[in-house]
């Protein structure tokens, strides 16, 4: 049974990045995108090295865990999503305006797009290729999805976020099969808000999502979507919004009609009712065994009762091992012992 992880991965103590897990107010800090550009400036010209060498630790890391499918822990980013955004046309990182984002979860101060969104540089090329000089194990890179930038984003340019969402999803495009090219195999646009909004989802998200992976037809390259159902804002905390509990068998049929190659869903911090993996007739789905923010340590055990509670209704060959979401909340003692249990039992599945 292959293992994989979702993204981020906890950053190395030298590396001096503000990011969702270490901001004031953790993930739900009202500025995720205040400090980045002023820390990048005082790396200086020594930033290249800095996050080559961060990427290689998390890298090895992943190796020496046996993982069979690995990300460079998402080092250069301050999160997932804006990130990415700083490489689009027709974003302004200079415009803060203030947004409820998150189903109204919490108050941020975010980007806000003032034109029509591009593609632009091929920032996320350039960095696969360095990663994957590191490893003979693939390297998977991991997008935002049009629905969730949508969501964590300001906007005065579209008329709707379907609109919206289409031509990030045409920018995304570009960028993919920019990737492609260049030979990465394993390539993930990661859609939390399709656990949230699931009647957007199943509405333009998906179609939207399809777009993405437009005019990629090589059966050899992986196709994967990553559906978190909530982050908590610190590790250990219990009491954070999630996504309603049927979300992911609203949206699972859809996903299995689609081109999408593998889902990855939660149910390590929150056990999901397994009969939704029967909808997955044709989809590999990647399956969440490791809490992402918790300081408890699951033992193989449990684990293995939960992976043979799944098998009840989804093949063995369409299931693959991750944690829950990325890693970013925990020290990395504590994810490197996590990715090793995970990695143990799979190979009893073997």
């Amino acid at each position: 049974m292959l293992t994989t992880v979702i993204g981020a991965f906890p950053k190395p103590s030298f590396l001096k990045i503000t990011d969702w897990f270490n901001a004031s107010g953790g993930t739900d800090t009202a500025n995720p995108t205040k400090f980045y550009e002023e820390e990048i400036k005082k790396m200086g010209d020594k930033a290249e090295e800095i996050f080559a060498k961060a990427a290689k630790q998390v890298i090895q890391d992943q190796d020496e865990c046996g993982i069979d499918i690995i990300t460079d822990g998402e080092v250069r980013r301050e999160n997932y999503i804006h990130y990415h955004c700083r490489h689009l046309e027709g974003v302004d990182f200079d415009t803060l305006t203030e947004k409820v984002a998150r189903t109204g979860n919490y108050k941020c101060w975010l980007p806000t797009i003032t034109n029509k969104v591009k593609a632009k540089d091929e920032f996320l090329v350039k960095e696969w290729e360095n990663n994957q000089a590191l490893t003979s194990t693939p390297v998977k890179v991991t997008i935002p999805g049009p629905m969730t930038i949508t969501d964590t984003i300001s906007n005065t340019f579209y008329k709707s976020d379907e609109e919206m969402g289409y031509d990030l999803a045409i920018a995304i495009n570009t960028e993919i099969k920019r990737l492609v090219d260049a030979g990465c195999k394993y390539i993930q646009v990661d859609e939390p808000l399709f656990a949230r909004k699931p009647d957007n989802a199943l509405k333009f998200g998906v179609s939207n999502l399809e777009k993405c992976f437009e005019g990629i037809n090589d059966s050899n390259i992986e196709k994967i979507t990553h559906i978190c159902c909530g982050y908590p804002d610190k590790i250990d905390a219990i009491d954070y919004p999630k996504a309603p509990l049927d979300s992911y068998k609203k949206i699972a049929k859809a996903l299995d009609n689609s081109i999408i190659d593998s889902v990855s869903i939660e149910d390590a911090h929150r056990y999901n009712n397994l009969s939704l993996l029967s909808d997955y007739e044709q989809t590999k789905v990647i399956f969440g065994v490791i809490k992402i923010a918790s300081s408890s340590i699951e033992t193989e055990e449990e684990i293995e009762n939960r992976i043979n509670e799944a098998l009840k209704y989804i093949s063995k060959e369409q299931l693959i091992l991750a944690p829950d979401c990325g890693l970013g909340h925990l020290s990395r003692e504590l994810a490197i012992q996590k990715l090793k249990i995970m990695s143990s039992v799979a190979r009893k599945f073997n």
